[in-house]
């Protein structure tokens, strides 16, 4: 259920060029030009405890659309291990559904294959108005300065999830600083428990910790000329940081390097193995469907160290909308987002698949616990960061991700990471992604 990037290459984005050109698609600035179609091909990610789960949750809203307008919507729900090769796939061929769902930290990555349809003033008014959306949610349609190529669906934010009673019986409370969060970790180790659980073996959970653990040391990962700057102290102190939860605290089972995805950290912690994980609010349809009350676990933002420069606490997550521009629906693709992004519908998905509001003014639905629906809220709108807006983001997510894949797979085989170490990997991921374009 984690965002999944997209890892184009410049190869892929020249060939969507041609496949853009060739696909019949319209100009988005005449919407209603494109011709209407009776049916639309809709791939939705996987947001709900299953593939299963997806559908019956979206099926009814889908039926609900089909009433409304007359047009079908066949459905194709995605898991993000298939989702990405999908995409990739559709844009080099030009076999693209009419309407998709992206994590909204590819969509500069995809804008620049120049395959999806923007959302110019005409499209945008189609759908409702820009105004519509959380500026912070509307920030990751598309790079700066362009007409975006994506819309917010669904927001998500990152939250430290700790177990109440577990906290409790320790005399702990929920920690504030980095500082407080490894000493009650330590606390919360014992025998076969650990204070903490991570999915060490997803490379973009790992880079999604790289960009905020850096944020808060103030550091960037791209220059003003779009440049990475993986090597700067900033950016290796925090991954240093986050590798010694496992390496030198010891707070982290060595298993968890073999975790690909968050589902596994949250079943150990919904099951009682680890008192605390790092996940973003779609976690608690899967803390519960385990067997976990809500009741049960608190969240607070992610704590930064004491002193840093920024109290950046989580990336600005989510799902977006696109439109592929080779679609010949376009005025249904068109009626069919304004619909997902209406406030009527938001409302129906936005508990089953705990997201956050990305409309101005509605009131988060996720869960039931007012406390935490106003944490995650808070996170959202006042401590989150956009990845950065730029092509060349998507392999910042591949090549530093998949490098601290390595670096926890060393620590579980007993090996050392070192801040040197962590400088060659980072200084080797930016010559790749120099070498990439």
């Amino acid at each position: 259920m984690k965002i999944r990037t997209l890892a184009a290459t410049a190869a892929i984005a020249a060939l969507a060029l041609t496949t853009a050109g060739c696909g019949g698609g319209n100009n988005a600035s005449s919407p209603s030009g494109s011709s209407g179609g009776g049916s639309i091909t809709y791939w939705a990610s996987n947001q709900g405890t299953s593939l299963d789960n997806d559908k019956q949750v979206l099926t009814p809203q889908l039926e609900k659309f089909t009433q409304q307008t007359g047009i079908k919507v066949n459905l194709e729900v995605i898991g993000w291990n298939d989702l990405q090769t999908r995409i990739q796939t559709a844009v080099t061929s030009g076999q693209a559904p009419d309407v998709v769902n992206i994590g909204n930290t590819w969509a500069a990555s995809l804008q620049s294959t120049q395959a999806f349809m923007p959302f110019d003033d005409a499209a945008m008014t189609a759908i409702g108005g820009k105004d519509k959306f959380v500026k912070t949610a509307m920030d990751t349609g598309g790079a700066p300065g362009q007409d975006p190529t994506s819309v917010p669906l669904y927001g998500l934010a990152y939250g430290l999830y700790y177990n109440k009673a577990m906290f409790s019986t320790a005399g702990l409370k929920p920690p504030t600083t980095w500082e407080e969060l490894v000493t009650d970790a330590k606390k919360l180790t014992s025998g076969d428990k650990y204070g903490f659980a991570l999915a060490a073996g997803s490379y973009t959970e790992n880079a999604h910790f790289a960009f905020i653990d850096a944020a808060q040391n103030g550091a960037e990962l791209f220059d003003g000329d779009g440049k990475p700057t993986f090597n700067s102290d900033g950016v290796v102190n925090g991954i240093k940081r986050y590798l010694d939860l496992m390496q030198t605290d010891k707070l982290v089972n060595i298993a968890n390097a073999q975790y690909d995805n968050g589902t596994k950290a949250v079943n150990d912690f919904a099951t009682g193995k680890v008192a605390m994980i790092l996940n973003q609010n779609n976690a608690d349809s899967s803390i519960v469907a385990n067997g976990m009350k809500s009741s049960a676990y608190g969240v607070v933002p992610f704590p930064a160290p004491e002193g840093s420069a920024s109290d950046v606490a989580s990336h600005v997550a989510g799902i977006n909308l696109s439109i592929f521009d080779n679609s010949k629906n376009k005025d249904a693709a068109l009626k069919f987002v304004k619909f997902m992004t209406s406030p009527e519908t938001q409302t129906a998905l936005d508990k089953p698949f705990s997201s956050l509001p990305v409309l101005n003014g509605a009131t988060p639905n996720f869960t039931d616990n007012p406390e935490e629906a106003k944490t995650f809220a808070d996170i959202y709108a006042t401590k989150s960061k956009p990845l950065p807006l730029v092509p060349a983001e998507d392999q910042f997510e591949s090549t530093v991700g998949k490098a601290m894949n390595q670096m926890f797979a060393k620590i579980a085989s007993g090996g050392t990471v070192s801040t040197d170490d962590i400088h060659n990997a980072m200084k080797t991921a930016e010559q790749q992604v120099a070498a990439a374009g």
